[in-house]
């Protein structure tokens, strides 16, 4: 199925007034696709799999800036650490060490996310407030070991439910959330994405404050 240009360069439109980042959700959509948002000036791409992601950066242009915004296995971070743009799921500190690792390895800094779990699933992957909280000392000292990585912000993903009031209090807790740890950290204004909003319910979360979101399936069909 081809891309939907129009409503692309409408939903472009839409985030770019709002001063929003928009990452087209691009798993398991074939280069073809991707190519062609890219020929329409798109160059934020988001990819869940490991393997697929590292597959299809060797076919496309070098200038593309790759989300990996699944949850990543520690053991897989190598694969995409020479290239990825910016990760968004990192669940734990053992997943930031791993990255840190692979980013010194590659002589590269690696921005990187953390994610909040802040839907009513029991199966979304990421910290808690209380967790989160007790991570934080340790990334944020003058002394944390964490030359590799660069913590640009937090990620999460609502509940799917068609409750919108329930959608809203999830994305409006996240940033406040967000606001909280943006003040506990060394460069604050390092710190300055909140990536919540996917096709179904990104403008509301736009309106709770979001400054990226994560859009596939109006862009390029459903799966």
């Amino acid at each position: 199925m081809p891309i939907n240009a129009e409503t692309y360069l409408r939903v472009r439109d839409e985030l770019a007034a709002a001063k929003v980042t928009l990452v087209a959700v691009s798993k398991t959509k074939p280069v073809e696709d991707i190519q062609a948002l890219y020929d329409l000036g798109h160059r934020d791409f988001g990819e869940n799999y490991v393997q697929e992601l590292a597959d299809k950066a060797t076919h496309l242009p070098a200038d593309i800036r790759w989300h990996f915004i699944g949850h990543l296995q520690s053991n897989k971070v190598k694969y995409i650490a020479p290239f990825v743009s910016l990760i968004h799921g990192v669940d734990s500190v053992k997943l930031l060490q791993e990255i840190n690792k692979q980013a010194l390895k590659n002589n590269r800094v690696i921005d990187c996310l953390l994610q909040v779990h802040i839907a009513s699933e029991e199966t979304k992957f990421g910290f808690d407030d209380h967790s989160l909280q007790e991570a934080l000392p340790g990334l944020t000292s003058a002394h944390a070991p964490f030359t590799g990585i660069r913590i640009c912000g937090l990620m999460g993903m609502a509940s799917f439910t068609e409750d919108e009031q329930q959608v809203k209090q999830e994305f409006a807790h996240l940033k406040q959330l967000f606001s909280h740890t943006k003040k506990q950290m060394p460069l604050p204004d390092q710190f300055s994405i909140l990536s919540m909003g996917m096709s179904s319910d990104y403008r509301l979360a736009i309106a709770e404050g979001s400054t990226m979101v994560r859009i596939g399936s109006l862009l390029f069909g459903v799966r």
